[in-house]
């Protein structure tokens, strides 16, 4: 856990690299890496991907999240 923020942290392995992150984001990474968008994202920031690529990964999160409720 963040003590600064109380935020659970865990760590996400991409290509070989632990990249800690906060447990909120698990499924968004993975999407990003199954979209293909993961790289770049890490590269430059989330800010450097597209309307259409951000758009593409908050509706698979959003379906997972159905899928899983149900």
């Amino acid at each position: 856990m963040d003590k600064k923020n109380n935020i659970p942290k865990t760590h996400f392995n991409y290509n070989g690299i632990e990249v800690e992150i906060e447990q909120k984001d698990i499924l968004k990474y993975e999407v990003a890496q199954e979209l293909g968008v993961l790289d770049k994202a890490l590269e430059k920031g989330w800010k450097s991907l597209s309307a259409k690529e951000t758009g593409k990964i908050g509706g698979l999160i959003s379906k997972r999240k159905r899928e899983k409720t149900k």
